[in-house]
Protein backbone atom coordinates (compact mmCIF):
# COMPACT_ATOMS: atom_id res chain seq x y z
CA UNK A 1 0.00 0.00 0.00
CA UNK A 2 2.83 2.35 0.86
CA UNK A 3 4.51 1.69 -2.49
CA UNK A 4 1.28 2.33 -4.36
CA UNK A 5 0.73 5.64 -2.52
CA UNK A 6 4.26 6.79 -3.27
CA UNK A 7 3.85 5.98 -6.98
CA UNK A 8 0.49 7.79 -7.10
CA UNK A 9 1.94 10.86 -5.36
CA UNK A 10 4.92 10.93 -7.74
CA UNK A 11 2.56 10.67 -10.72
CA UNK A 12 0.44 13.56 -9.47
CA UNK A 13 3.54 15.69 -8.91
CA UNK A 14 4.76 14.93 -12.43
CA UNK A 15 1.37 15.89 -13.86
CA UNK A 16 1.32 19.12 -11.84
CA UNK A 17 4.86 19.99 -12.95
CA UNK A 18 3.96 19.28 -16.56
CA UNK A 19 0.82 21.41 -16.24
CA UNK A 20 2.77 24.31 -14.70
CA UNK A 21 5.42 24.04 -17.39
CA UNK A 22 2.80 24.16 -20.17
CA UNK A 23 1.08 27.07 -18.42
CA UNK A 24 4.35 29.01 -18.26
CA UNK A 25 5.06 28.34 -21.96
CA UNK A 26 1.53 29.41 -22.89
CA UNK A 27 1.79 32.57 -20.73
CA UNK A 28 5.13 33.42 -22.28
CA UNK A 29 3.73 33.02 -25.77
CA UNK A 30 0.69 35.13 -24.88
CA UNK A 31 2.96 37.82 -23.46
CA UNK A 32 5.12 37.81 -26.58
CA UNK A 33 2.01 37.94 -28.78
CA UNK A 34 0.63 40.80 -26.66
CA UNK A 35 3.89 42.71 -27.11
CA UNK A 36 4.08 42.00 -30.84
CA UNK A 37 0.50 43.11 -31.44
CA UNK A 38 0.70 46.21 -29.24
CA UNK A 39 1.24 48.43 -32.27
CA UNK A 40 -1.91 47.17 -33.95
CA UNK A 41 -4.41 46.90 -31.11
CA UNK A 42 -5.27 50.59 -31.42
CA UNK A 43 -5.79 50.07 -35.14
CA UNK A 44 -8.29 47.31 -34.39
CA UNK A 45 -10.03 49.34 -31.69
CA UNK A 46 -10.58 52.21 -34.10
CA UNK A 47 -11.90 49.81 -36.71
CA UNK A 48 -14.37 48.35 -34.23
CA UNK A 49 -15.48 51.81 -33.08
CA UNK A 50 -16.32 52.92 -36.64
CA UNK A 51 -19.78 51.28 -36.82
CA UNK A 52 -20.89 53.58 -33.99
CA UNK A 53 -21.97 55.85 -36.85
CA UNK A 54 -24.99 53.54 -37.20
CA UNK A 55 -26.30 54.95 -33.91
CA UNK A 56 -27.35 58.08 -35.80
CA UNK A 57 -29.97 55.94 -37.55
CA UNK A 58 -29.92 53.06 -40.03
CA UNK A 59 -31.26 55.23 -42.83
CA UNK A 60 -29.08 58.29 -42.19
CA UNK A 61 -25.90 58.38 -44.28
CA UNK A 62 -22.96 60.63 -43.50
CA UNK A 63 -20.82 60.13 -46.58
CA UNK A 64 -19.41 63.66 -46.61
CA UNK A 65 -18.37 63.47 -42.95
CA UNK A 66 -16.83 60.00 -43.38
CA UNK A 67 -14.76 61.07 -46.40
CA UNK A 68 -13.62 64.24 -44.63
CA UNK A 69 -12.46 62.23 -41.59
CA UNK A 70 -10.69 59.85 -43.97
CA UNK A 71 -8.85 62.81 -45.53
CA UNK A 72 -7.69 63.90 -42.07
CA UNK A 73 -6.58 60.33 -41.36
CA UNK A 74 -4.69 60.30 -44.66
CA UNK A 75 -2.83 63.45 -43.58
CA UNK A 76 -1.74 61.72 -40.37
CA UNK A 77 -0.73 58.55 -42.24
CA UNK A 78 1.27 60.65 -44.69
CA UNK A 79 3.10 62.36 -41.84
CA UNK A 80 3.99 58.93 -40.48
CA UNK A 81 5.33 58.00 -43.91
CA UNK A 82 7.35 61.20 -44.17
CA UNK A 83 9.19 60.58 -40.91
CA UNK A 84 9.72 56.83 -41.42
CA UNK A 85 13.00 55.46 -42.77
CA UNK A 86 11.25 52.90 -44.97
CA UNK A 87 8.74 55.20 -46.70
CA UNK A 88 10.45 58.57 -46.26
CA UNK A 89 11.72 58.79 -49.85
CA UNK A 90 8.39 57.64 -51.30
CA UNK A 91 6.47 60.24 -49.29
CA UNK A 92 8.94 63.07 -49.94
CA UNK A 93 6.73 64.65 -52.69
CA UNK A 94 4.04 65.10 -50.02
CA UNK A 95 6.21 67.73 -48.32
CA UNK A 96 5.71 70.10 -51.27
CA UNK A 97 4.85 73.46 -49.74
CA UNK A 98 2.12 74.22 -52.31
CA UNK A 99 0.53 70.76 -52.26
CA UNK A 100 -2.56 72.22 -50.61
CA UNK A 101 -3.16 74.51 -53.59
CA UNK A 102 -2.68 71.60 -56.00
CA UNK A 103 -5.30 69.60 -54.09
CA UNK A 104 -7.61 72.60 -54.29
CA UNK A 105 -7.15 72.74 -58.08
CA UNK A 106 -8.00 69.04 -58.38
CA UNK A 107 -11.06 69.53 -56.18
CA UNK A 108 -12.16 72.57 -58.19
CA UNK A 109 -12.02 70.63 -61.44
CA UNK A 110 -14.49 68.08 -60.08
CA UNK A 111 -16.72 70.31 -57.95
CA UNK A 112 -17.20 73.19 -60.40
CA UNK A 113 -17.60 70.96 -63.45
CA UNK A 114 -20.20 68.97 -61.49
CA UNK A 115 -21.91 72.26 -60.57
CA UNK A 116 -22.30 72.96 -64.29
CA UNK A 117 -22.89 69.45 -65.66
CA UNK A 118 -24.19 67.19 -62.87
CA UNK A 119 -25.40 69.02 -59.79
CA UNK A 120 -27.11 65.94 -58.35
CA UNK A 121 -23.69 64.47 -57.57
CA UNK A 122 -23.04 67.20 -54.99
CA UNK A 123 -24.35 67.17 -51.39
CA UNK A 124 -27.53 69.25 -51.11
CA UNK A 125 -26.07 71.82 -48.69
CA UNK A 126 -22.95 72.30 -50.80
CA UNK A 127 -25.04 72.54 -53.96
CA UNK A 128 -27.09 75.31 -52.36
CA UNK A 129 -23.86 77.11 -51.40
CA UNK A 130 -22.57 76.92 -54.99
CA UNK A 131 -25.88 78.11 -56.41
CA UNK A 132 -25.59 81.23 -54.26
CA UNK A 133 -21.95 82.03 -54.95
CA UNK A 134 -21.86 80.69 -58.50
CA UNK A 135 -24.02 83.68 -59.33
CA UNK A 136 -25.90 82.12 -62.25
CA UNK A 137 -29.57 81.38 -62.73
CA UNK A 138 -30.53 77.74 -63.17
CA UNK A 139 -31.71 78.41 -66.72
CA UNK A 140 -28.19 79.63 -67.65
CA UNK A 141 -26.60 76.51 -66.18
CA UNK A 142 -29.07 74.30 -68.02
CA UNK A 143 -28.37 76.06 -71.32
CA UNK A 144 -24.60 75.77 -70.79
CA UNK A 145 -24.96 72.08 -69.99
CA UNK A 146 -26.88 71.50 -73.22
CA UNK A 147 -24.17 73.24 -75.26
CA UNK A 148 -21.47 71.13 -73.59
CA UNK A 149 -23.40 67.91 -74.21
CA UNK A 150 -24.24 68.98 -77.80
CA UNK A 151 -27.96 68.52 -77.25
CA UNK A 152 -30.82 70.69 -78.49
CA UNK A 153 -31.84 73.62 -76.28
CA UNK A 154 -34.85 72.74 -74.16
CA UNK A 155 -35.76 76.28 -73.11
CA UNK A 156 -33.65 79.03 -74.69
CA UNK A 157 -36.47 81.49 -74.08
CA UNK A 158 -36.06 81.07 -70.31
CA UNK A 159 -32.49 82.39 -70.54
CA UNK A 160 -33.59 85.37 -72.62
CA UNK A 161 -36.41 86.01 -70.17
CA UNK A 162 -33.98 85.95 -67.24
CA UNK A 163 -31.63 88.46 -68.88
CA UNK A 164 -34.59 90.67 -69.70
CA UNK A 165 -35.58 90.64 -66.00
CA UNK A 166 -32.16 92.08 -65.11
CA UNK A 167 -32.31 94.74 -67.83
CA UNK A 168 -30.42 92.97 -70.63
CA UNK A 169 -32.17 92.52 -73.95
CA UNK A 170 -30.52 89.67 -75.84
CA UNK A 171 -31.38 87.24 -78.63
CA UNK A 172 -29.51 83.94 -78.37
CA UNK A 173 -28.40 81.89 -81.37
CA UNK A 174 -29.71 78.29 -81.15
CA UNK A 175 -26.75 77.12 -83.30
CA UNK A 176 -24.03 78.68 -81.13
CA UNK A 177 -20.75 76.81 -80.64
CA UNK A 178 -19.28 79.10 -77.96
CA UNK A 179 -21.72 79.73 -75.05
CA UNK A 180 -20.24 83.03 -73.80
CA UNK A 181 -23.48 84.86 -74.62
CA UNK A 182 -25.33 82.40 -72.38
CA UNK A 183 -22.88 82.89 -69.51
CA UNK A 184 -22.64 86.68 -69.51
CA UNK A 185 -25.10 88.06 -72.07
CA UNK A 186 -23.88 91.16 -73.95
CA UNK A 187 -20.83 91.67 -71.70
CA UNK A 188 -17.30 90.92 -72.85
CA UNK A 189 -15.46 88.11 -71.05
CA UNK A 190 -13.12 90.61 -69.31
CA UNK A 191 -15.98 92.93 -68.36
CA UNK A 192 -17.94 90.01 -66.96
CA UNK A 193 -14.95 88.93 -64.85
CA UNK A 194 -14.65 92.35 -63.20
CA UNK A 195 -18.37 92.84 -62.59
CA UNK A 196 -18.81 89.27 -61.33
CA UNK A 197 -15.83 89.64 -58.98
CA UNK A 198 -17.33 92.75 -57.36
CA UNK A 199 -20.76 91.11 -57.00
CA UNK A 200 -19.24 87.88 -55.66
CA UNK A 201 -17.26 89.83 -53.07
CA UNK A 202 -20.47 91.35 -51.79
CA UNK A 203 -21.98 87.87 -51.48
CA UNK A 204 -18.89 86.47 -49.73
CA UNK A 205 -18.50 89.08 -46.97
CA UNK A 206 -21.64 88.00 -45.01
CA UNK A 207 -20.34 84.41 -45.08
CA UNK A 208 -17.02 85.22 -43.42
CA UNK A 209 -18.05 87.90 -40.92
CA UNK A 210 -19.31 85.30 -38.39
CA UNK A 211 -16.31 83.04 -39.10
CA UNK A 212 -13.92 85.72 -37.83
CA UNK A 213 -16.13 87.82 -35.56
CA UNK A 214 -17.49 85.03 -33.34
CA UNK A 215 -14.02 83.73 -32.30
CA UNK A 216 -12.95 87.32 -31.60
CA UNK A 217 -15.92 87.82 -29.26
CA UNK A 218 -15.94 84.38 -27.63
CA UNK A 219 -12.46 82.84 -27.74
CA UNK A 220 -10.41 86.06 -27.54
CA UNK A 221 -12.81 88.08 -25.37
CA UNK A 222 -10.16 88.83 -22.73
CA UNK A 223 -7.62 89.98 -25.32
CA UNK A 224 -10.39 91.97 -26.98
CA UNK A 225 -10.74 94.09 -23.84
CA UNK A 226 -6.97 94.65 -23.64
CA UNK A 227 -6.17 95.04 -27.36
CA UNK A 228 -9.46 95.82 -29.12
CA UNK A 229 -7.94 97.47 -32.18
CA UNK A 230 -5.46 94.65 -32.78
CA UNK A 231 -8.02 91.84 -32.42
CA UNK A 232 -10.72 93.57 -34.47
CA UNK A 233 -8.15 94.60 -37.08
CA UNK A 234 -7.07 90.99 -37.54
CA UNK A 235 -10.70 89.89 -37.77
CA UNK A 236 -11.51 92.48 -40.42
CA UNK A 237 -8.37 91.63 -42.37
CA UNK A 238 -9.21 87.94 -42.24
CA UNK A 239 -12.77 88.63 -43.40
CA UNK A 240 -11.54 90.76 -46.31
CA UNK A 241 -8.93 88.19 -47.36
CA UNK A 242 -11.24 85.16 -47.19
CA UNK A 243 -14.01 87.04 -49.02
CA UNK A 244 -11.54 87.91 -51.78
CA UNK A 245 -10.54 84.24 -52.01
CA UNK A 246 -14.10 83.02 -52.46
CA UNK A 247 -15.04 85.73 -54.95
CA UNK A 248 -11.84 85.22 -56.98
CA UNK A 249 -12.40 81.46 -56.90
CA UNK A 250 -15.84 81.78 -58.51
CA UNK A 251 -14.97 84.63 -60.89
CA UNK A 252 -11.81 82.95 -62.20
CA UNK A 253 -13.71 79.72 -62.89
CA UNK A 254 -16.02 81.55 -65.31
CA UNK A 255 -13.11 83.53 -66.79
CA UNK A 256 -10.99 80.44 -67.50
CA UNK A 257 -13.86 78.49 -69.06
CA UNK A 258 -14.75 81.43 -71.32
CA UNK A 259 -11.09 81.77 -72.30
CA UNK A 260 -10.84 78.11 -73.31
CA UNK A 261 -14.17 78.15 -75.16
CA UNK A 262 -13.03 81.11 -77.25
CA UNK A 263 -9.52 79.74 -77.77
CA UNK A 264 -10.69 76.37 -79.11
CA UNK A 265 -13.95 77.76 -80.56
CA UNK A 266 -15.93 74.90 -79.13
CA UNK A 267 -17.43 73.70 -75.87
CA UNK A 268 -16.91 70.24 -74.35
CA UNK A 269 -16.67 68.45 -71.02
CA UNK A 270 -12.82 68.28 -71.04
CA UNK A 271 -12.66 72.04 -71.60
CA UNK A 272 -15.00 72.63 -68.65
CA UNK A 273 -12.78 70.44 -66.45
CA UNK A 274 -9.62 72.19 -67.66
CA UNK A 275 -11.20 75.62 -67.21
CA UNK A 276 -12.25 74.97 -63.61
CA UNK A 277 -8.88 73.45 -62.59
CA UNK A 278 -6.91 76.75 -62.30
CA UNK A 279 -9.71 78.30 -60.22
CA UNK A 280 -8.09 76.54 -57.26
CA UNK A 281 -5.11 78.89 -57.55
CA UNK A 282 -7.26 81.46 -55.75
CA UNK A 283 -6.37 79.59 -52.56
CA UNK A 284 -3.02 81.43 -52.59
CA UNK A 285 -4.97 84.46 -51.33
CA UNK A 286 -5.76 82.68 -48.06
CA UNK A 287 -3.40 82.42 -45.10
CA UNK A 288 -1.15 79.37 -45.18
CA UNK A 289 -2.67 78.11 -41.94
CA UNK A 290 -6.14 77.93 -43.55
CA UNK A 291 -5.19 76.49 -46.93
CA UNK A 292 -4.94 72.86 -45.90
CA UNK A 293 -8.24 72.95 -44.03
CA UNK A 294 -10.05 74.41 -47.04
CA UNK A 295 -8.39 72.07 -49.56
CA UNK A 296 -9.21 68.95 -47.48
CA UNK A 297 -12.81 70.08 -47.04
CA UNK A 298 -13.21 70.61 -50.79
CA UNK A 299 -11.34 67.39 -51.62
CA UNK A 300 -13.81 65.39 -49.53
CA UNK A 301 -16.71 66.93 -51.47
CA UNK A 302 -14.91 66.31 -54.77
CA UNK A 303 -14.30 62.63 -54.00
CA UNK A 304 -17.94 62.10 -53.06
CA UNK A 305 -19.08 63.85 -56.25
CA UNK A 306 -16.59 61.90 -58.39
CA UNK A 307 -17.75 58.49 -57.19
CA UNK A 308 -21.40 59.52 -57.55
CA UNK A 309 -20.71 60.48 -61.17
CA UNK A 310 -18.85 57.20 -61.72
CA UNK A 311 -21.74 55.21 -60.26
CA UNK A 312 -24.33 57.05 -62.35
CA UNK A 313 -22.25 56.35 -65.46
CA UNK A 314 -22.00 52.65 -64.57
CA UNK A 315 -18.20 52.83 -64.23
CA UNK A 316 -17.94 52.19 -60.49
CA UNK A 317 -16.86 48.59 -59.64
CA UNK A 318 -19.58 46.57 -57.83
CA UNK A 319 -17.23 46.02 -54.88
CA UNK A 320 -17.36 49.77 -54.15
CA UNK A 321 -21.16 49.97 -54.37
CA UNK A 322 -21.74 49.19 -50.69
CA UNK A 323 -25.03 50.22 -49.12
CA UNK A 324 -23.40 51.79 -46.05
CA UNK A 325 -20.07 52.77 -47.55
CA UNK A 326 -19.94 55.71 -45.14
CA UNK A 327 -19.59 53.30 -42.19
CA UNK A 328 -16.79 51.38 -43.92
CA UNK A 329 -14.93 54.60 -44.77
CA UNK A 330 -15.44 55.99 -41.27
CA UNK A 331 -14.14 52.75 -39.72
CA UNK A 332 -11.00 52.90 -41.86
CA UNK A 333 -10.47 56.53 -40.88
CA UNK A 334 -10.94 55.97 -37.14
CA UNK A 335 -8.59 52.97 -37.19
CA UNK A 336 -5.82 55.09 -38.75
CA UNK A 337 -6.44 57.98 -36.36
CA UNK A 338 -6.43 55.71 -33.30
CA UNK A 339 -3.25 53.98 -34.46
CA UNK A 340 -1.51 57.34 -34.90
CA UNK A 341 -2.87 58.54 -31.56
CA UNK A 342 -1.47 55.51 -29.73
CA UNK A 343 1.78 54.95 -31.63
CA UNK A 344 2.67 58.15 -33.54
CA UNK A 345 1.47 60.95 -31.29
CA UNK A 346 4.00 63.44 -32.63
CA UNK A 347 2.18 63.63 -35.99
CA UNK A 348 -0.70 65.52 -34.30
CA UNK A 349 -0.69 69.21 -33.64
CA UNK A 350 -0.72 69.82 -29.90
CA UNK A 351 -4.21 71.37 -29.76
CA UNK A 352 -5.78 68.38 -31.56
CA UNK A 353 -3.83 65.97 -29.38
CA UNK A 354 -5.03 67.75 -26.24
CA UNK A 355 -8.64 67.42 -27.40
CA UNK A 356 -8.23 63.67 -27.96
CA UNK A 357 -6.51 63.30 -24.59
CA UNK A 358 -9.44 65.10 -22.97
CA UNK A 359 -11.97 62.86 -24.76
CA UNK A 360 -10.19 59.66 -23.67
CA UNK A 361 -9.48 60.92 -20.15
CA UNK A 362 -5.70 61.10 -20.52
CA UNK A 363 -4.05 63.69 -18.22
CA UNK A 364 -2.88 66.77 -20.09
CA UNK A 365 0.91 67.01 -20.57
CA UNK A 366 3.03 69.47 -18.64
CA UNK A 367 4.18 72.72 -20.21
CA UNK A 368 7.67 71.31 -20.87
CA UNK A 369 6.22 68.24 -22.61
CA UNK A 370 4.02 70.44 -24.78
CA UNK A 371 7.03 72.51 -25.88
CA UNK A 372 9.02 69.35 -26.60
CA UNK A 373 6.12 67.89 -28.60
CA UNK A 374 5.75 71.10 -30.58
CA UNK A 375 9.44 71.21 -31.47
CA UNK A 376 9.44 67.51 -32.41
CA UNK A 377 6.39 67.87 -34.60
CA UNK A 378 7.86 70.81 -36.46
CA UNK A 379 11.05 68.88 -37.30
CA UNK A 380 10.36 67.73 -40.83
CA UNK A 381 6.72 66.74 -40.33
CA UNK A 382 4.69 69.92 -40.12
CA UNK A 383 5.60 71.05 -43.59
CA UNK A 384 3.83 71.36 -46.92
CA UNK A 385 0.24 70.23 -47.11
CA UNK A 386 0.45 68.58 -43.71
CA UNK A 387 0.50 71.73 -41.62
CA UNK A 388 -2.61 70.96 -39.57
CA UNK A 389 -4.59 68.22 -37.89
Amino acid sequence: VKTVCEQTLEGQLEEQCLFCYCLLIFSRRCALTWIRTARWRSLLSGLIAGPSMLLTGPGTQHTSLAIYILMRAAVLASRCGIKSKRFGKICKPLTWSHGDVFLMCLSSAQILSAYILQQDSLPSSYKSFLKTHGGKDQSILQGLKEVVNHTAFSNLEAIEKYYKSVGVDIKLDPDMKVPCSIVHGNQSCAGHFISFLLQAYGRAVPVYIPVYLVPALVVHRQDLMKRPYTIMGKSLLGTARSSLFLSMYCASAWAWTCFLFRTFEKCSTPLVVLGTFPAGLALFIEKKSRRTEISLYCLARAIESFFTCMTDAGLCPPILQIKRADVVVFSMATSIIMHCYAQEREVFRSKYLNVLDWVFGVPLPSEDDSKHHSSTSSDGIKKGIFSIG
